[in-house]
């Protein structure tokens, strides 16, 4: 049997996180200075 880092709870958690970020980039432009830096730190820790 493979081994399948697919499967790794650390892979499936960073797959998560990048929806994250990727999700911030879709804020309003009035939070890109507040609360979206905020979020990002915080998703990559």
């Amino acid at each position: 049997m493979a081994f399948k880092f697919e499967n790794l709870k650390v892979w499936q958690r960073s797959i998560e996180l990048s929806g994250v970020s990727e999700l911030t980039e879709k804020f309003p432009g009035k939070e890109m200075f507040v609360l979206t830096p905020q979020i990002q730190r915080h998703c990559s820790k």
